[in-house]
């Protein structure tokens, strides 16, 4: 995996290299922090995995490792919903070091389906014997919000009955897929993720998304076909789009001089007039504005507003937000549908190439949805939590 530290690639990694060279991080680690802590009242430590994972211990850095570099308090959640839930919350107390324990101020369980008056005897039993609180039992909220483990769900999501058929390429490093989600709630609108050419069929538009490797994937969709049925789609006059690694490979030829991904040089696949060279520094900024004029087929999306951001390696030599050739388009910016007015744009003028009603669709205001869910969870957690235990644990610290 690249390793990117500050906006700088440190190197590309196995794990076992990575594990041995990730205690060299820690003063960029606490630099970010007090950084955040300058500018914060409260900020919120998230775990990965388990924080007894005795194998991993040595060389932590996200759970108790950095619980401990902060001298931050803990409280240990437990998901209900996968099983065994005493088990695991009695059996990481259990591998804690005597200082971790110490450091764990209360527990939790998390998506509870039933009755909680079934579970309050366990919860009883479980502080005597770990000697530590439950500060409360969050119920299984039936929540709309991004979630890093539900990849599965969404690319075998389909609406055969959609107006709309958007395909996008199925990468095998893809990323910011989130991308795609205003589209996604659209009712008449189809976003299909596809890894074969068999699975294109007839898309009214492809999307190449962001990827963690733009030259290993773009080989990848040589090898198996994809790159040569993008083209051949193009060539139909079919409209492609290419966000951040997707567009870089829709230009001509990609350059990594510095060895950041591949090393060496690859054609690209040909559909923009635009090369792109990998840099050492990783671009990464918000931006906000209106997109630049385009013709054809997505003329419609000139001029609507965006506000989204970019991360990237490379410079593909314009300075524009958006372009185009023809019926090919491509964008560094990630997020550039959640307005409302550019997703009603981009699919009306789909509408239109199929000779459709293009106000027949309406695009959701991603924004406010989103707002709404985290809503709901914060509704939820306050009542369900000791939230005057919680704001103790927090003030008294350790």
């Amino acid at each position: 995996s690249q390793v990117i530290v500050n906006g700088e690639v440190r190197g590309v990694m196995r794990a076992a290299d990575y594990y041995r060279y990730k205690t060299q991080l820690i003063p960029d680690i606490l630099a970010a922090y007090n950084q955040l802590a300058a500018q914060n009242d409260i900020i919120v430590l998230e775990g990965a995995g388990s924080p007894a994972e005795i194998n991993l211990k040595e060389n932590d850095i996200v759970n108790m490792g950095m619980a401990k570099m902060v001298q931050a308090p803990v409280l240990l959640v437990g998901d209900i919903d996968r099983g065994g839930v005493f088990a695991a919350l009695a059996g990481t107390m259990l591998l804690l070091e005597e200082e971790e324990k110490k450091m764990v101020k209360g527990t939790i369980i998390n998506k509870f389906r039933g009755d909680v008056k079934i579970l309050e005897p366990g919860l009883g039993m479980l502080e005597d014997i770990i000697h530590i609180p439950t500060l409360g039992v969050v119920p299984y909220l039936h929540l709309d919000v991004d979630d890093e483990d539900s990849l599965t769900e969404r690319f075998s999501r389909r609406n055969t009955a959609a107006a709309i058929d958007i395909a996008v390429i199925r990468l095998p490093r893809i990323s910011n897929f989130t991308d795609f989600n205003p589209l996604e709630y659209m009712e008449q609108v189809s976003v299909r993720y596809v890894s074969s050419p068999g699975q294109l069929g007839d898309a009214d538009l492809i999307i190449l998304p962001g990827t963690k490797n733009t030259m290993d994937d773009l080989l990848w969709m040589r090898q198996n076909g994809l790159e040569a049925a993008v083209q051949k789609h193009a060539a139909k006059g079919k409209p492609v789009l290419g966000i951040c690694g997707g567009f870089q490979m829709l230009g001509r030829s990609i350059r990594d001089p510095l060895g950041v991904e591949h090393g060496g040089q690859i054609n690209g696949m040909g559909l923009l007039p635009l090369e792109t060279e990998f840099a050492g520094e990783k671009t990464r900024t918000r931006t906000q504005g209106v997109l630049d004029r385009v013709d054809g087929p997505l003329a419609s999306l000139s001029g609507q507003p965006f506000d989204g951001y970019e991360i990237h390696m490379g410079l593909t030599g314009t300075d524009r937000n958006l372009v185009n050739w023809k019926n090919v388009y491509g964008t560094y910016l990630h997020g550039i549908f959640d307005r409302p007015e550019t997703a009603q744009a981009l699919i009306s003028a789909l509408m239109r190439e199929k000779g459709m009603d293009p106000e027949a669709v309406k695009a959701l205001d991603i924004a406010a949805y989103k707002q709404r869910q985290y809503d709901i969870l914060a509704d939820g957690l306050r009542r369900s939590l000791d939230m005057d235990e919680v704001y103790r644990v927090v003030e008294r610290g350790l």
